[in-house]
């Protein structure tokens, strides 16, 4: 692992913009929609934990802001040494603006909440769900899109889920599922927790978008008789290259040639379009794509792949013109060969014999 020193260079200043920007749209899905006293509604994870806390600690001074930071701090702390510098240091500047602009929305900017509810949406608990759990989840999406967590359960899920054997994603699962019960069993109400469930789902699929993004990848694999032209076609139709790799078949024992490459979402129909008008007997699997790295793996169109297409384009119309051109000739050699154009010969024969 690189010292700290080497660590602490490999933070960029230029992220600490987006983090800014991650946690102030965390805060405005949190306090604003899911927060509100007539709403009432919990976040996933510690976000939610400290919504429920400064619920029933607000007497004595405790409220949800506060509750972030001791709650998410000495867990990025801990895992200071597996994590890495760069990764602790986003996190806790996020949660410390999402902590910040979490009691200015509450307390700061004198916000006027209507009948205890939603400035925006009202006391709607199902719209406050949806798009409390889509703006949260932006937020949080863009914080780890940037190299930064801003729940500090999936830290401690990193450290703990292995030694009690889970995976890190059933461990974090767990704990909200755990919470949830907590809250309702604690507020005497299933309510809340049945409309969080909602938010928290509506969260997941909005961070799954912003890490992804719009190109969400995916991987093909092509077994194919005819692999040359259709390597051809794809890597000039998506602007690409295309991995050419021999394979066996298992039960036939024949060799095989395997096709890979990589499209986005919007590209796979194309994709399949293009496989089976060169192959209909090709065998295809496509999967997603959780990251990648790389130039080729960009989908842009480049001046080069336009070039080469506009040339197959002048290629194409000019087997269009000798296929049209062939069949021409079949049908004027046709001609020929027709009944009438016998009898026509027979005729023409007959009058230069009687002359």
């Amino acid at each position: 692992m690189a010292s700290i020193k080497e660590q602490f260079r490999q933070i960029k200043p230029a992220n600490f913009f987006f983090l800014t920007i991650a946690g102030i749209i965390n805060a405005v899905g949190v306090t604003l929609f899911l927060a509100p006293e007539a709403v009432n509604l919990y976040d996933s994870g510690f976000s939610g934990t400290s919504i429920l806390l400064g619920n029933l600690t607000e007497n004595v001074g405790m409220n949800m802001s506060i509750w972030l930071i001791i709650l998410n701090v000495p867990f990025f702390l801990l895992g200071l040494k597996k994590m890495g510098v760069p990764f602790i240091a986003y996190s806790l500047y996020t949660i410390g603006v999402y902590s910040l602009f979490s009691w200015c929305f509450q307390t700061g900017f004198h916000i006027v909440f209507p009948d205890g509810g939603s400035p925006i949406a009202g006391s709607d608990k199902l719209l406050c769900a949806i798009f409390g759990g889509l703006i949260s989840g932006i937020g949080s999406g863009t914080t780890i899109r940037f190299g930064g967590a801003i729940d500090g359960v999936e830290v401690m899920a990193v450290m703990f889920s292995k030694r009690i054997g889970m995976t890190v994603g059933t461990f974090v699962m767990s704990y909200n599922v755990i919470f949830y019960i907590v809250a309702g069993v604690v507020t005497k109400s299933w309510e809340a927790p049945l409309y969080s469930v909602i938010a928290y789902a509506v969260g997941l699929k909005a961070v799954d978008f912003m890490v992804d993004g719009f190109d969400k990848a995916k991987t093909a694999f092509i077994i194919t008789d005819k692999y040359d032209e259709m390597a051809s076609l794809l890597s000039e139709e998506f602007g690409r290259g295309v991995t050419k790799m021999d394979a066996e078949g298992y039960y036939s024992k024949q060799p095989k040639t395997v096709l890979y490459c990589v499209v986005n979402r919007f590209e796979v129909n194309k994709l399949k379009q293009i496989v089976t008008s060169v192959d209909p007997n090709a065998f295809m699997v496509i999967n997603d794509v959780t990251d990648s790295l790389g130039s080729s793996l960009k989908f842009g169109k480049r001046k080069a792949v336009v070039e080469r297409r506009k040339k197959r384009g002048e290629k194409l119309e000019e087997m269009k013109e000798r296929i049209f051109e062939g069949e021409g000739k079949d049908v004027n050699s046709d001609a020929d060969d027709s009944p009438a154009a016998h009898n026509e010969g027979k005729d023409e024969g007959g009058k230069n014999n009687a002359e």
